[in-house]
Parts: C-alpha cells; structure tokens; sequence
C-alpha cells in the first residue's frame, strides 16, 4: 500500500515529528485495507478548533482528543482519499500527563485511533469497542507502546 499522508498544523502546542505521525497511521492501515493508493489529510488544532468543529459536527459542546471524517467517495471516483483526521494537540498532551503515558505513546493512540475510524471502526457499542480497543492495543504493540488501556492482562486475551 502506497500511503501519502498531508499533515497541516493549526497549533503552536508541541507536536511529534512528522514522520512520526505517518509511521503511526501506516502501522493502523497496513494490511487493513484494499486500496493499493491511501491519501489521509491529518490537522494538527488548538482547542477553539476543535470544539468548533466537534459542536458542527458531533453536536458536543468542548473540545475532544481526535475527530474523524471519513470520506465515503463513491467508488467510481476511484480517488484514494480516506479521510481526514484532526487531532487536538494541548488535550493530547494533557491527556498524556493524567494518564502517566508518554507523548509519543498518547500521541501514537490517537492516530491509530482516528485511522481506524477512517476504516469504519467504532466504539459507540461495548462489542464494538472491545473489537476497536483490541486492534489499538495490538498495533501500540507492535510499535512497541504499552497498552493504553491499564488492562490487567495482555491485550491480545479481547481478540
């Protein structure tokens, strides 16, 4: 799989590298789709742009970690865009310190996180999410991340 992933910053809050955040989402959609081509825009935001855009478009007041837009293109299009992913860089970081995780793990998180939802991976329903939090916590670990979610056993026991 091809993967060209456009990084636009929105956010003087410190950010991971580049590179970093195309590693992240490539290792959430190797081998999990198709497409020979993937395009995936990520916006890198500030808290009034994400609340902006989590009220417009989820109906929730305040601000969030990571939002996904997948681009449902009909397939005669044959365009390889997936989605976009924004990610809200001072709630990752404040996110990270409460939760006594790295940057780059939290960080990691939630690029999988919002990949996966481009793939159409969900967590609304228990089932759902133990299915969407297993893969996570797979991939983390490939990436050799700890499990993010303080699990008492290996994450691999929820697939």
């Amino acid at each position: 799989m091809k993967l060209l992933v456009d990084i636009q910053t929105a956010s003087s809050e410190p950010l991971p590298a580049e590179e970093d955040l195309r590693k992240w989402i490539g290792a959430a959609l190797t081998g999990r789709t198709t497409l020979e081509q993937v395009e995936v825009s990520v916006r890198l935001v500030d808290q009034d742009e994400m609340a902006q855009l989590n009220e417009t478009y989820r109906g929730k007041k305040g601000t969030t970690n990571v939002l996904s837009f997948p681009a449902n293109l009909p397939t005669e299009l044959d365009i390889p865009l997936l989605g976009d992913i924004v990610i809200c860089a001072p709630v990752v970081g404040v996110e990270a310190t409460q939760q006594g995780k790295s940057q780059s793990a939290h960080w990691a998180h939630m690029a999988i996180h919002g990949a996966l939802h481009l793939l159409g991976y969900d967590h609304i329903e228990e089932e759902d999410a133990k299915i969407m939090e297993a893969l996570e916590s797979t991939i983390l670990m490939d990436l050799n991340y700890a499990c993010p979610y303080n699990l008492t056993r290996p994450c691999e026991y929820l697939l």
